[in-house]
């Protein structure tokens, strides 16, 4: 790649919420490049808890209908405390369309979206600078010697995003429980139909949803421990340990877990999340460099709503910059450019920071033992988030 000075816009990261920004932006007529550090694209996680709004979201980028071939509607729910067997409903499928996607099917069908060549892989970002200079463009130097002048640059790159230093948001904090995910195949139609189930036991949850009639995705939280991060590094370990926190589970439980494909298996030790309060008092984007996805709004998966929400950030920003950049005056564009992001930051600020407390309070609830904090955490959210599902209501408007 050599030195260049045309690119408008840089996305750094090729993950859901990259492809789904550089789709937003073509469906607007916008080009754009994203730049990928590994050498193939990755679905890290095996599948995604796709609700309402982020269906709203796939709408808008035009890949809605298509998806729904690959996955089941979740239409019920249930939650299941094992020591009892007491089963109590919950608000799952009455709320909207709520399916399981294989992250490897979403990730391919907005990668083909995309026009050739949109995509780098291989392009590891060494360093970013911004200049104060309000014409002045952003150098983003990559591993290869490369040097790109963009007028945009997006940070899609995760929850240890290098680009969110660079705004000024502190980094990304752990929860002190870790989570284990996996894909189970029947060979004759599963057992659940199409209802999501979540069994809980002396602070182990595991939930499971359908894919489709033959393929199950599961997922279980529990306290982290001493040996997770070498665990995590072994998927047949993985396997073992998941076997050991669900003793006294359901045989049927345990047999799907048994039965599990061992490549599907992944566990994270650090289940990240962004302090609400550094939301609110961060602007998020800083010249024309900006945020999204996890890298944002890194949030732990007690809402499922990390990769809905930044669908809804592909969209939100994907608009702001063509509402603006479309019709800018000034020679270099970096006017209207700023005044994208800075759109697009005070209308995402309130969405992603309620999101994020509520994942924090959820989290804090589950992670601490002390009876108070316990207590303090059940009142919020009785107070402030008492609507479970108000979340996936969210409409992130036309794209």
């Amino acid at each position: 790649m050599e030195k260049s000075e045309e690119e408008k816009i840089v996305i750094v990261g090729g993950g859901i919420c990259g492809l789904a920004t550089a789709l937003a932006l073509h469906r607007k007529g916008l080009e754009s490049i994203v730049l990928e550090k590994s050498e193939k694209l990755r679905a890290t996680g095996a599948c995604i808890i796709m609700q309402p709004n982020g269906w709203r979201a796939l709408h808008q980028l035009g890949i809605a209908s298509k998806l729904r071939q690959t996955a089941l509607p979740i239409q019920s729910g249930h939650y299941i405390t094992v020591k009892d067997g007491k089963h109590t409903g919950l608000p799952v499928g009455n709320g909207g369309e709520c399916r399981c996607l294989r992250r490897s099917d979403l990730m391919k069908t907005l990668a083909e979206e995309l026009p050739p060549n949109t995509v780098r892989l291989g392009c590891k970002v060494v360093s970013i600078k911004v200049d104060a200079n309000t014409s002045a463009y952003s150098i983003l130097h990559l591993h290869d010697g490369t040097m790109l002048m963009p007028r945009v640059i997006i940070g899609c790159d995760g929850v240890n995003s290098v680009v969110a230093s660079i705004v000024g948001l502190n980094s990304s904090r752990h929860f002190s429980t870790c989570a284990i995910r996996g894909v189970t195949h029947y060979q004759t139609l599963h057992p659940f139909g199409t209802a999501f189930y979540l069994f809980d036991k002396d602070g182990v949850r595991l939930g499971l949803l359908p894919i489709n009639h033959n393929d199950v995705y599961w997922f279980l939280t529990r306290k982290l421990t001493s040996t997770d991060s070498m665990v995590s590094k072994d998927q047949r370990l993985i396997k073992e340990s998941t076997v050991e926190a669900i003793k006294g589970f359901p045989n049927h439980i345990t047999e799907m877990i048994n039965n599990s494909d061992v490549d599907s298996l992944h566990l994270t030790d650090q289940m990240r999340y962004r302090a609400p309060w550094d939301l609110l008092r961060t602007k998020f984007c800083k010249g024309t460099v900006t945020l999204a996805g996890d890298a944002l709004h890194a949030m732990a998966p007690f809402l499922a709503q990390g990769g809905s929400a930044s669908l809804e950030d592909a969209v939100v920003l994907a608009r702001c910059l063509s509402q603006n950049m479309g019709i800018s005056l000034d020679p270099t564009g970096m006017k209207a450019a700023r005044a994208a992001l800075d759109q697009y930051a005070k209308e995402r600020k309130m969405r992603v920071f309620w999101l994020s407390l509520e994942t924090f309070v959820v989290g804090t609830m589950h992670d601490t033992s002390a009876l108070l904090v316990r207590g303090l955490c059940i009142i919020t959210l009785i107070i402030l988030f008492r609507d479970k599902i108000a979340n996936t209501r969210y409409d992130c408007g036309r794209l």
